[in-house]
């Protein structure tokens, strides 16, 4: 009865926003470095439940604040890529590069149709 009372609650493995923040990693143009600390933040999810059940409760809330700092750290990653390549596109794509590229197009559509 009094083990009952020691017993700590299993701490929050973060495994949906570790998967979540993976998933638009690679959605979002495949950005590298986000990917990688996506799959660390899903390694350190997956190993709460399994020191938790060995017994390990340190263990197992380093894990889980390993894997809610990695996902964190996922997303800021993926926002910064978002922002700095969308300034990127805007500032360097200039009406010269459009038209060229609408050349382009209308160049291959007659291809096509020839």
């Amino acid at each position: 009865m009094e083990s009952n009372l020691n017993q700590r609650a299993k701490p929050n493995s973060h495994m949906p926003m570790a998967i979540i923040s993976t998933v638009l990693s690679v959605i979002t143009c495949n950005f590298i470095p986000a990917t990688i600390f996506g799959v660390v933040s899903i390694v350190y999810a997956s190993k709460v439940n399994s020191k938790f059940d060995l017994g390990d409760i340190e263990g197992a809330e380093r894990a889980s604040k390993n894997a809610k700092i990695w996902w964190i750290v996922t997303l800021a990653t993926v926002i910064v890529l978002v922002i700095i390549s969308a300034v990127v596109l805007y500032y360097f794509i200039d009406e010269a590069f459009i038209e060229e590229f609408m050349r382009e197009y209308e160049r291959e559509l007659e291809k096509r149709n020839s």
